[in-house]
């Protein structure tokens, strides 16, 4: 018997894993992968039980949900009810393919107010089309029978009952199976990150043609929204620096300051000259300038640099432009 699990990395995920493999069921983790959800942490949960897992790529579709999500948004971006019913129906779909019977997840009852009380845990399986194949082992006793329990391909009496927000009984559980590597429970998704949801927000209202390269920028510097069409990003330390000219294209323009230590700063969207000497002033004021000292700027597009003279302002100067 084989049960596919929608696997996220954390504790409770590890938890459920291991409550069904007490019982001689296989388990085979599933990870779905978005620019907003990376597998680095469920990698290395699978490898520390020794679970078997596979990453699939759903970036085209969940981009679609989090744009406009049929149950709406959490705290900031993120449309927990509809991600996970998309998660759990694509898991679904690949029972036959892994000759598995039914699904499992982590969720927790109670532990995530908006997206894991009862309603909301009965929505999302109902929005899966595949309902009562779907067992939360953590929680199992406190919600209604699901066909893995009625045909006895699980013992119902050995699963658990926990509910709320508590994560005590999950570390006595860990402990019990011996399981001394697991990540906090902070969560990994950005679209729960207030910063993040505004900057993908901006994205979403000013840019039509959205790329993956768009959405990895929100990860890094601060970002400043010159004109509806035109967006900059200035890195905050040497390794943001590096990210930003590592996703540099062509049609962008790199700027940094000649000699003085400072950022390395993208203008992304349509350029002028006025536009470039407007970045120049950014670039020049988040280097170690001193206020209204000048200067110089290289400006490159890829190919050619040229110099351009700029004056180190107060950084109060561009709030206004902050996204």
């Amino acid at each position: 018997m084989r049960a596919l699990s929608v696997f996220s990395g954390g504790l409770d995920s590890m938890l459920s894993a291991q409550v069904l493999r007490e019982q001689d069921i296989d388990v085979l983790a599933l990870f779905f992968e978005t620019p907003f959800f990376s597998s680095t942490t469920a990698r290395k949960s699978a490898a520390t039980i020794n679970l078997p897992i596979e990453i699939i790529d759903i970036t085209k579709d969940h981009l679609g949900i989090v744009k406009k999500p049929k149950h709406g948004y959490g705290g900031n971006m993120n449309p927990c009810i509809d991600c996970h019913a998309m998660m759990l129906r694509k898991a679904g779909e690949m029972l036959e393919e892994k000759d598995a019977r039914f699904l499992i997840t982590g969720e927790v009852l109670g532990q995530r107010p908006m997206s894991q009380n009862r309603q909301s845990l009965a929505t999302v399986a109902s929005e899966s089309g595949f309902e009562g194949l779907i067992l939360r082992p953590l929680s199992a006793k406190r919600l209604p029978i699901t066909i893995p329990e009625e045909k006895g391909w699980v013992n119902r009496d050995l699963l658990k009952g926990f509910s709320g927000r508590s994560r005590k009984p999950q570390m006595a559980l860990a402990l019990a199976f011996n399981v001394k590597e697991y990540p906090s429970p902070a969560g990994g998704c950005l679209l729960t990150d207030k910063e993040f949801s505004r900057r993908l927000q901006d994205l979403f209202t000013h840019e039509t043609k959205r790329e993956i390269r768009d959405i990895e920028l929100l990860r890094v510097g601060r970002h400043f929204r010159l004109n509806p069409q035109t967006k900059l990003i200035v890195g905050r330390n040497r390794s943001e620096n590096q990210a930003i000219r590592d996703l540099f294209r062509e049609g962008d323009a790199l700027l940094w300051s000649d000699g003085i230590p400072g950022p390395t700063v993208l203008l992304v969207g349509e350029r002028s000259p006025a536009l470039e000497s407007q970045a120049a002033v950014f670039t020049a004021s988040y280097s170690d300038t001193a206020d209204h000292e000048t200067c110089e700027i290289i400006i490159s597009d890829g190919g050619n640099e040229r110099g351009l003279e700029a004056e180190s302002r107060e950084k109060d100067a561009f709030k206004e432009y902050m996204v």
